[in-house]
């Protein structure tokens, strides 16, 4: 096989690598599909089955079919379409040589064009769709080891897209005066322009007296200091300050608003602010510029999160040095919050249900009144005429005793213990005794686990729960028209919408955290919420449930914040007065239930700070001379 290809100035030493190694990875296609068929044909011969090496008329006409559009395709340009038919074709006659060579270089051609559009990604440094197109040549070809390392390397060379805390655009540089760096002593009495001229000359500097500089007799002593030490304490003798016009010149005037906006070199940056949380704290920072350095001139930009700053230029180095300090990335916490509802119900009646109240009655005047009724009298005498009643029937005897117990009131529905003799034979019914051993328990624990992730002064919140409609009011039509009538006899009226209104029911956390170091303070706000199991006027009641509180935890230190416990006992015992209060007879003679109820609600929150706070404590800027 041979390859010429013509080389412009435009192609790079990465171009001329790429075709080379597509040249050799065409002659590895074709020796790959003719080693295969080759192989195949071994298999063949070793298992001796010319079944299995050999296809059916219809796979080799459709493989002829699906190799002849391969072809249309290839000679269209349409390589991934064309790999596809050569696929199909050498998947359904396996031995066939030319479908496998047909196949094998095009998927190599497909392979040689995802990385040289990789390769131009790459010089245009659009490394993430360099490193999409290197991953579809080694999905077409896994053992292609030019693409892997070209891979590599668009992996290597992408950029970082680290958030930087602060950035500083559209400034200008500053003239510097620059003085000799020796130290002089002073001992001078006269003139303050003198003065002036003396310090300047003591360190090889020039210095204009502007036009508003008033002199007066001073006294300086001053022993060894740099120039900047003798300038400053000069100008507050004086009322004055200076300004740099070169490196070895400066001007100095009266301090006064009218020589500050005449000498003072005006500086504009710009101060990206990306960790804000938004335009109020924008407007924090705006306003404590211009309180803290007197800066004029401020423009906030919240679509952007910037602020443009114009002043002079020592005003904005310190203006400078105190937003950088400002502005540090925010630091960021992870709260595990854990809420635990236990719920348990015990009930338990045990004892003995003894008769408590006897009724004395006198037995001839009961029998009396009760044979005195008219359909016992009347059973009787059916008995008695028909012969029922007598030794030898001892069937119609219980039948008849089973119809006087099943009188309403009758005193042989219970046994009757009977004292005394003659007419004043008295009798008193027993009631049956009850004995009671049951046994109620029940308990409900529930968990909810919730995980927040909040920055430094900004409230997570999280409602866990559903929305239940509430109805306010109903609507319907109060007097009866035509129209209304018609309606509703053809049944086509539509009742009007009712109002009604959404509540929250369920669990709802806010906690807004303060992060210091290694220890995390946060403002805790929880409700809930949830329906009381009754209704007034059909309107369901709410119950509710609210916490808030400011505590300190530790990093990964879990605390108890909430703990609330509603306990409800209630005892009832019956018995013989006397015996029912003590231990064992109250036991044998009494009947105890009792009913507990337990409601526990306990919430557990650990913090874990993912974004430490910058490892200073404390920022120190040295104001200008210019700001008081």
């Amino acid at each position: 096989m041979r390859i010429t290809q013509r080389l412009t100035p435009g192609y790079n030493r990465t171009s001329m690598r790429i075709l080379l190694v597509g040249a050799l990875l065409l002659a590895v296609a074709a020796a790959r599909a003719e080693d295969f068929t080759m192989n195949e044909a071994a298999e063949c011969s070793r298992l001796r089955t010319p079944k299995a090496c050999s296809a059916s008329k219809q796979d080799l006409a459709e493989a002829a079919r699906a190799f002849a559009h391969g072809l249309a395709f290839k000679k269209e340009n349409k390589l991934p379409e064309a790999l596809d038919a050569f696929q199909h074709a050498s998947n359904l006659v396996p031995h066939d040589a030319e479908y496998l060579t047909a196949r094998e270089i095009v998927r190599q051609q497909l392979v040689m064009a995802h990385v040289r559009l990789a390769n131009g990604l790459l010089n245009q440094g659009k490394n993430i769709a360099a490193v999409a197109e290197l991953r579809e040549a080694l999905q077409l070809d896994p053992t292609n080891q030019f693409a892997a390392a070209r891979l590599n390397d668009a992996l290597a060379e992408s950029p970082s897209y680290a958030a930087t805390a602060l950035r500083a655009v559209d400034r200008s540089d500053e003239l510097k005066l620059v003085p000799s760096p020796m130290t002089h002593g002073f001992s001078f009495r006269g003139d303050g322009r003198q003065l002036i001229q003396e310090i300047a000359t003591a360190y090889g500097v020039k210095a204009v007296l502007d036009e508003s500089f008033q002199s007066k007799r001073v006294r300086f002593d001053l022993d060894e200091v740099p120039f900047v030490t003798a300038m400053r304490a000069a100008c507050m003798m004086l009322h004055c300050f200076w300004a740099p016009l070169s490196s070895t010149q400066m001007i100095v005037a009266a301090d006064t608003t009218q020589a500050h906006a005449a000498f003072d070199r005006m500086v504009m940056r710009t101060f990206y602010l990306p960790d804000t949380a938004g335009p109020q704290e924008l407007t924090d920072i705006v306003n404590a510029l211009r309180t803290l350095f007197e800066i004029r001139y401020v423009n906030p930009s919240p679509n952007s999160a910037s602020v443009t700053v114009r002043a002079s230029a020592p005003i904005m180095d310190a203006a400078t040095r105190f937003v950088a300090e400002l502005d540090a990335a925010r630091p960021q916490v992870i709260f595990d919050v854990n809420l635990y509802e236990v719920n348990s119900s015990m009930m338990h009646n045990f004892g003995i249900n003894l008769p408590l109240q006897f009724q004395v009655f006198q037995v001839g005047a009961a029998l009396e009144a009760l044979a005195s009724q008219p359909n016992v009298q009347n059973l009787i005498n059916q008995l008695i005429s028909s012969g029922g009643i007598n030794q030898a029937n001892s069937q119609s005897l219980s039948a008849l005793l089973s119809q006087l117990q099943n009188q309403q009131n009758s005193l042989l529905q219970n046994p009757v213990a009977t004292f005394g003799g003659g007419k004043t034979l008295m009798g008193v019914p027993i009631p049956p005794t009850t004995v009671n051993l049951s046994l109620n328990e029940s308990r409900a624990i529930s968990l909810e686990s919730l995980t927040l992730r909040a920055a430094q002064g900004q409230a997570a919140t999280m409602k866990i729960g559903d929305r239940y409609p509430i109805l306010n009011a109903t609507f319907a039509p109060v007097y009866n028209s035509s129209a209304i009538s018609q309606v509703l006899a053809n049944q086509s009226f539509i009742a009007p919408f009712p109002s009604f209104s959404y509540e929250d029911i369920g669990v709802s956390f806010k906690a807004t955290p303060q992060i210091r170091r290694d220890y995390v303070t946060v403002a805790i706000e929880m409700e809930i919420r949830a329906i009381a199991g009754q209704s007034i006027n059909g309107v369901p009641v709410l119950s509710n449930r609210q916490y808030s509180a400011t505590i300190s935890l530790q990093d990964g230190e879990s605390g108890v914040v909430i703990g609330t416990m509603d306990r409800s006992e209630q005892r009832s015992l019956s018995g013989i007065p006397g015996l029912a209060p003590l231990p064992v007879a109250g036991t044998a003679t009494s009947d105890e239930n009792k009913q507990v109820t337990e409601d526990e609600l306990l919430m557990v929150i650990t913090p874990h700070i993912v974004r430490p706070p910058p490892a200073t404590n404390e920022a120190v800027i040295t104001l200008p001379a210019g700001v008081k």
